[in-house]
């Protein structure tokens, strides 16, 4: 690479260059010989333009090639905290490389990562052993070691004092380590035992929007378990995210929208939601350039429109809104539509907002979709719609005559339980109309709508056990007619 060229001395040399003796790493600047002071410092300006040269892709594998990750454990237990600063600013640069991540874990790095978070008063070497950390913890098995290792107390310990709000990169760091870690629901039980959600709650306010993507990305994830939703309502934190919602950062606004619809499920964060106006401005995100932003928005709406006050009235109120709801289904994004489908279904269980969307030629487009959906979480969803979709005008027969019946039948395939149950659900609702049945009877739906009657699940008990009678209903009255025309 022209950096390589331009350093004159090739990554492959200054590798070479750190793998000095462990004795000498060991000794403090006080115990060196003069020699080991000079072997020393050559190591230091080796480690100062690796960390340097880590930034191009083309050198980090010239780095391993040249095995600079056998040298890690020992560099990374140096006394001198110059080498170690060094050694980290490289391991931090070379993470998106599958070796490293996988040295990481094999090495047992974290362990040492963690040991100098907590240990060291260095704020440099504090922030990119945790900037290491965020960018390692999109792997469970990181995550995990940072939980055995101890490594959630001192990060949550240093979020924790008002010093680290006057080192905007430091911040950055640890809110960022705290997101991803909390990706682990064992993480989460213990962020929440060092009552981390109002004090990512106080930092709603920081001036930053890197650091508000993590912080809200890290509140989203505490929020999975139910009852952060009410500590965050506690701490003061529905009025901030929801001004989040006027701002333009992509990755703030899905990040915004995922806490949001976690807290949407709690009914005292709902009706604050609510005065805020919180639902207009997330329905406002669906027409938002970025699919994550829209998708995260529509799954947010789910819990909106169901525990809203006059949810129907809500819907029709917001110009456009339906009619958004609609167009979205035609994304080419798997993701959303599969969101907007679970929306969907929400608001077709209002009558006159299911008229509209019928209007809207919602059922073609459902049909449509049912032929290539072959994604669990759209199916689900997407039966789901179909289901609610059926309790309007002809809707049941247009299904039917848009040849839905059979590939939706087709889900039932899948061992997903959710996906099984929504398409039971479906199914029952467009067993309703006779020419359906006779297209389920056709289809061999029976032996398995008879399995599902078995199930452990209600819900799904009935659904079967309904679209059962109808198909029994359809077929009786058919051998009525034959045993009428049979007869002189």
């Amino acid at each position: 690479s022209s950096k390589c060229t331009r350093t004159g001395i090739p990554p492959q040399v200054r590798t070479n260059l750190l793998d000095i003796r462990e004795s000498i790493l060991k000794k403090s600047k006080a115990m060196q010989s003069v020699d080991d002071a000079e072997e020393m410092e050559v190591a230091l300006d080796a480690a100062r333009a690796l960390w340097s040269l880590s930034q191009s892709n083309r050198n980090k594998e010239y780095m391993q090639k040249a095995g600079i990750i056998r040298l890690l454990p020992k560099l990374l237990k140096a006394k001198d905290e110059n080498i170690v600063v060094q050694t980290m600013g490289m391991l931090q640069n070379c993470g998106n490389l599958p070796k490293f991540q996988v040295a990481i874990q094999t090495l047992d790095l974290v362990e040492d990562i963690v040991r100098l978070f907590s240990s060291s008063n260095n704020m440099e070497l504090k922030k990119l052993c945790a900037m290491a950390i965020f960018r390692h913890s999109e792997d469970e098995k990181i995550r995990k070691l940072v939980h055995i290792h101890h490594g959630l107390t001192p990060l949550i310990k240093l979020l924790q004092q008002d010093i680290i709000l006057l080192d905007r990169d430091l911040l950055t760091a640890v809110t960022g380590a705290v997101w991803k870690l909390a990706f682990s629901v064992e993480n989460v039980l213990r962020f929440d035992q060092l009552k981390t959600i109002p004090r990512l709650v106080s930092l709603l306010s920081y001036d930053d929007e890197t650091v508000l993507v993590h912080v809200v990305g890290a509140l989203a994830e505490c929020c999975k378990l139910e009852h952060n939703a009410a500590v965050l309502q506690r701490a003061g934190g529905i009025k901030p995210l929801v001004l989040l919602l006027n701002l333009t950062n992509q990755a703030l606004l899905a990040n915004t929208a995922h806490v949001l619809g976690q807290c949407a499920w709690d009914l005292k964060c709902m009706e604050e939601m609510e005065e805020h106006d919180a639902v207009r401005l997330i329905w406002s995100l669906l027409k938002n350039s970025s699919t994550k932003v829209q998708a995260n928005a529509a799954w947010a709406l789910v819990p909106c429109i169901q525990n809203a006050t006059d949810s129907g009235e809500m819907v029709r109120s917001f110009v456009g809104g339906i009619e958004l709801i609609v167009k979205l289904l035609q994304s080419s994004d798997t993701r959303v539509v599969a969101c907007i489908c679970a929306a969907l279904a929400k608001v077709a269980t209002d009558q006159e907002n299911l008229a509209v969307v019928t209007d809207l030629g919602v059922v073609p487009i459902l049909a449509k979709l049912v032929h290539t959906a072959e994604n669990e979480f759209l199916q689900e969803h997407l039966a789901s719609a179909i289901a609610n979709c059926c309790n309007w005008g002809k809707n049941c027969f247009e299904f039917g005559r848009l040849e839905a019946v059979t590939p939706l039948m087709n889900f039932l395939y899948d061992s997903n339980d959710r996906v099984q149950a929504t398409t039971i659900e479906a199914l029952s609702q467009l067993s309703t109309d006779p020419f359906n049945c006779i297209t389920l009877h056709q289809s061999q739906v029976v032996p398995l709508l008879i399995k599902a009657a078995g199930s452990s699940d209600r819900k799904k008990q009935l659904a079967a056990a309904k679209c059962l009678t109808n198909i029994r209903k359809l077929a009786l009255a058919a051998d009525k007619v034959k045993t009428k025309q049979t007869q002189p």
